[in-house]
């Protein structure tokens, strides 16, 4: 299951693990103008563990997922 939400400077999707066990917390996607942003609460640190992408990162990010092994460039043949 996921939410979809428009904030005033980001568009937030929040992935919510459903099914069998062992869940894991959820991971909220904030998408900027200029960035991505990745959030998941690490339940052993009781801390919230963030990671930042580029856009092209984010770009690469959604062609390798139809990809199969090997090395790419977006664009490349």
């Amino acid at each position: 299951m996921f939410t979809v939400e428009h904030d005033f400077d980001a568009t937030v999707v929040t992935l919510v693990d459903e099914g069998a066990e062992p869940l894991k917390e959820d991971v909220v996607l904030q998408a900027f103008d200029d960035c991505v942003t990745v959030e998941q609460l690490d339940s052993r640190t009781d801390e919230v563990q963030k990671i930042t992408l580029s856009l092209a990162q984010v770009r690469d990010l959604a062609a390798a997922l139809n990809a199969s092994e090997g090395i790419y460039r977006v664009g490349d043949a």
